[in-house]
């Protein structure tokens, strides 16, 4: 049976549609529209306390039991797991690539989703914070520079779930104020990222729900505001 996501087309969310592209495994998707206030419905409340998306079920998990589960870098190693790819079997490179999966889950998407809140969506424009976001974004991107000047990839010789959640972060540098002409090397891993066919494949799920021009305030509300710290 397919495993099911629970998805939205963002960054957290065409990291699992990209795995499960790259390893085959077949999958449904259940949208989950973050602006409309669908992460506050009780079904997915059922698979995920955080009513963040993406979040999976899979019929057959281990010992061929249902399995639920949420964030995003847990879902990979599970999705790499299960099928056998995209992490590395030496026990040594098996760390180094669970090390670059967390400075992703830790530092790139806190800190580049903090860049594009104060600098995009946030209410009022707060100099500090919309500079110290921007500091933060160009720190982290010099800390990749510097990894992919000595590796083909994050976890080194081999692509890995490293590079799949770390790249759709990176995409649309020009968003945060990034020149790859700075980065070459970040440039080099992100081209031949984006050129592979299943990532193609994966950052089309969903793409035809995706929000075009201004955020509504309802879904500035259902985002940002005090929607989502209700007790539930």
């Amino acid at each position: 049976m397919p495993i099911e996501v629970w998805s939205w087309p963002t960054p957290n969310g065409h990291k699992v549609h990209i795995a499960l592209e790259e390893l085959g495994l077949p999958y449904t998707v259940v949208p989950v529209n973050i602006g409309a206030g669908e992460q506050f419905r009780p079904e997915f409340l059922s698979i995920t306390p955080n009513h963040r998306i993406p979040a999976i079920v899979d019929p057959d998990g281990p010992g061929g039991k249902r399995i639920e589960l949420f964030e995003s870098g847990a879902i990979l190693i599970y999705l790499a797991e299960k099928a056998g790819g995209l992490i590395p079997k030496d026990p040594a490179a098996r760390y180094t690539c669970l090390q670059w999966l967390m400075f992703q889950m830790g530092g790139v998407g806190p800190m580049f989703g903090q860049y594009g809140h104060f600098h995009t969506y946030a209410p009022e424009r707060i100099p500090y914070a919309m500079e110290r976001y921007a500091n933060e974004v160009q720190r982290l991107h010099r800390v990749l520079e510097k990894r992919l000047s000595t590796a083909e990839y994050l976890a080194g010789d081999e692509y890995s779930i490293a590079d799949i959640a770390t790249f759709p972060w990176v995409r649309f540098p020009e968003r945060r104020g990034i020149d790859f002409a700075e980065f070459p090397s970040v440039r080099r891993w992100h081209d031949a990222i984006a050129a592979r066919p299943a990532v193609m494949r994966g950052v089309e799920v969903l793409s035809e729900r995706q929000r075009r021009g201004p955020m509504s305030e309802q879904e500035r509300e259902n985002m940002f505001g005090k929607t989502q710290f209700a007790a539930r």
